[in-house]
């Protein structure tokens, strides 16, 4: 596709404000500045400082950036030609904007946020995965009725995956396995003996002798590389909160709650990622799943990239294809087809000229609420602790996350991952049990769980409360 002229028909840049000016926000931010079709002019975060500090770290000196309390201090401020730092998006929502970047990560701020642009006319590309994976169902039909968009962002793994599942869906490719790579690497250093994965380092004596698949099988070289890494993290909860978005876009669905994940050179995932009967280690074609990049220290990465695996029907045309350096698995019957990046914020803007231009959202224009992210205890959780989201990932403690069909909220039903996220906990909940609705306690005001009653009783009105 010729992006030029895809964009071709925009009569001016698309005003756009962001929310949220971590790493993803503050990219977008930076990237905006060398756009012509982009102007991020406006930056909110919890504190209006950290929005300033934001703008000032892309470059932008004092006398460019308005630090504004109210919405009349914001107006003046566009008035002006300032970029805009704030607090509250109330104070931003009455400028000529036309989308909101939510990339908070927060789900209950998030959603009020989402809710609030929604209800002000602007499109909303949705950053915030861990929104998406409660309501994203909801705030997409919200935003329809007003003729808006909600959409994931190129950049990020869901839209990118969205895009390559649909690509190779519209040329008649069978998808057999879909996912990405996970967020870090495994570097084996053969000379050391040791791994290096996100800045920790293990040492791996023997591992010479797993790290090629040759002839082997595959389930059991996956289960002896685990168990080699058994001191590294293999499940990340982003990593599933992912998968949903794309599962809710795609219909794809992972063929296990908590996946198969193996640690895999790239070469190995067309054979990984076949059906046992193939010699893989997938129960159903059209699986999502993802692997753990394992490379030596001079290799290319996948740099958390996404992929399909594809079955190849046509024995010439692949042979043609594998002769020009195409990833094959060893019987040649699978294919890999990669996307080997993701750039945060320096990619997001097609996803937002979509939005905006073309009232295109990244994912389906309407997705369906296919899969839960819900937590499962990995120790005895006490009555009144709080399941506090913390980290990085956002992840909590106690408790590890799976992949289960979507249902309404209900007692005896595992909740949502991030509607449990900072909620205290009503009663014991034991290990290796699911923390289920009626296990915590929620406020009335939360606006999280009302969109989700509102998104339960749209989807599934024969079991919504």
């Amino acid at each position: 596709m010729n992006h030029e002229t895809h964009y071709a028909a925009a009569t001016r840049p698309v005003e756009t404000c962001v929310v949220g000016s971590g790493g993803f926000g503050r990219s977008f931010l930076a990237q905006a500045l060398r756009i012509p079709l982009i102007h991020a002019r406006v930056a909110v975060d919890r504190e209006a400082d950290i929005a300033a500090a934001a703008l000032r770290s892309i470059g932008l000196d004092e006398s460019r950036i308005a630090v504004c309390n109210t919405a009349a201090q914001a107006t003046a401020a566009w008035e002006r030609g300032q970029h805009i730092a704030a607090a509250d998006v109330t104070v931003v929502l009455g400028l000529p904007l036309d989308l909101l970047i939510e990339a908070t990560g927060h789900p209950e701020a998030g959603a009020r946020h989402a809710r609030l642009a929604i209800e002000a006319g602007l499109h909303v590309a949705l950053a915030s995965k861990e929104v998406d994976s409660v309501i994203g169902s909801e705030l997409a039909r919200l935003a329809q009725g007003r003729g808006k968009v909600v959409t994931p962002v190129d950049g990020d793994q869901p839209a990118l995956l969205i895009g390559l599942v649909t690509w190779a869906r519209t040329l008649g490719l069978q998808v057999v396995a879909a996912g990405k790579s996970s967020e870090y690497d495994f570097v084996f250093d053969q000379d050391a003996g040791t791994i290096d994965s996100n800045g920790e380092r293990i040492p791996v004596s023997g591992f010479d002798k797993l790290w090629t698949l040759g002839g082997g099988n595959a389930g059991t070289l996956a289960r002896a590389r685990a168990q080699a890494c058994a001191a590294l993290p293999q499940r990340a909860v982003p990593d599933l909160c992912e998968l949903l978005v794309v599962a809710n876009s795609t219909g794809l669905v992972p063929d296990r709650p908590t996946l198969h994940a193996p640690i895999a050179r790239i070469t190995e995932v067309p054979t990984f990622f076949a059906r046992e009967g193939d010699g893989g280690l997938l129960a159903s074609s059209g699986s999502l799943d993802v692997f753990h990049c394992l490379r030596a220290p001079d290799e290319v990465s996948l740099a958390g990239g996404v992929f399909v695996v594809v079955r190849c029907d046509d024995e010439e045309t692949w042979r043609l294809l594998a002769g020009k350096g195409h990833i094959m698995s060893r019987d040649n019957r699978h294919a890999m087809l990669p996307i080997p990046r993701h750039l945060l914020g320096l990619e997001a803007a097609t996803s937002v000229l979509d939005a905006v231009l073309h009232g295109r959202s990244s994912g389906a224009q309407q997705p369906r609420p296919v899969l839960d992210l819900v937590p499962r205890a990995t120790r005895t959780l006490k009555a009144g602790g709080l399941l506090e989201m913390g980290g990085h990932h956002h992840t909590i403690d106690g408790t590890t996350a799976e992949l289960l069909p979507a249902a309404a909220l209900g007692p005896g039903v595992p909740v949502p991952f991030y509607l449990a996220a900072n909620r205290r906990l009503v009663r014991d909940v034991a290990a290796g049990q699911p923390v289920c609705f009626d296990d915590i306690e929620i406020e009335t005001d939360s606006e999280l769980l009302a969109l989700r009653r509102s998104q339960d009783a749209h989807f599934f009105p024969a079991t919504a409360a």
